[in-house]
């Protein structure tokens, strides 16, 4: 389709005005969540938190949240461009502005919040732009869109002190963005909990090998 960017353009966020029109009705998508069965959209429980993490390819990041202690529900979607409901097909194009994310529903309870944002930074290089490894375009970004001011000063935190770790090993400086969550698109249903359907997909998956040290700011 003419609306695909080469990969030296993929690499190039789109403004608003370039962006991909998208469309008013959100894509059809899964009402459960197919290894615990709880609700995608909701009702989420009273007192829970919502996070949005980008790291790469989402299927495999999906896989690694909804198996931590404290999570709730995941799902996976689109995040942090302007075209709005987009399909996977426009958002691998480059002309959305989306990252692709993982919905994180979770118990702010003992720690979980921090325990979450070690896993995320552990689990994928933050240094690398618009790229995970193989995987290169700007929806492979990495994000954190936090929803209260509490998780905002955490992950700020979180990224600071991983950045110096980071550098004590030779790394170049951490390209993650942190900011106010934007709209959350979900995902076309295929790729709701696609490792649990297909054991044997891909998973980008890989971390610079530098430990986080989950710290509490609540």
């Amino acid at each position: 389709m003419a609306w695909f960017k080469d990969a030296s353009e993929k690499l190039t966020l789109p403004s608003r005005d370039t962006a991909l029109p998208g469309r008013d009705t959100p894509l059809p998508t899964a009402h459960t969540h197919f290894v615990n069965g709880r609700p995608l959209k909701g009702p989420y429980p009273d007192g829970y938190e919502t996070v949005l993490l980008g790291l790469g390819c989402f299927w495999g990041a999906e896989r690694l949240f909804w198996n931590l202690p404290g999570v709730w529900v995941t799902a996976v979607g689109y995040a942090g461009g302007f075209t709005p409901n987009p399909t996977y097909e426009e958002v691998c194009s480059g002309r959305t502005g989306h990252t692709e994310a993982v919905l994180v529903v979770f118990d702010p309870a003992e720690g979980n919040f921090e325990q979450l944002l070690k896993a995320f930074w552990e689990s994928h290089d933050p240094t690398q732009g618009n790229r995970q490894g193989n995987d290169i375009g700007t929806q492979y970004r990495s994000a954190i869109y936090t929803t209260n001011p509490a998780q905002k000063a955490a992950a700020l935190a979180s990224r600071e002190a991983y950045q110096r770790a980071l550098e004590e090993r030779g790394f170049a400086p951490i390209t993650t963005e942190i900011a106010d969550a934007p709209v959350f698109y979900f995902a076309e249903e295929y790729h709701q909990q696609y490792l649990a359907k297909n054991p044997g997909g891909y998973c980008g998956l890989a971390g610079t090998g530098v430990t986080c040290v989950a710290q509490a700011h609540r």
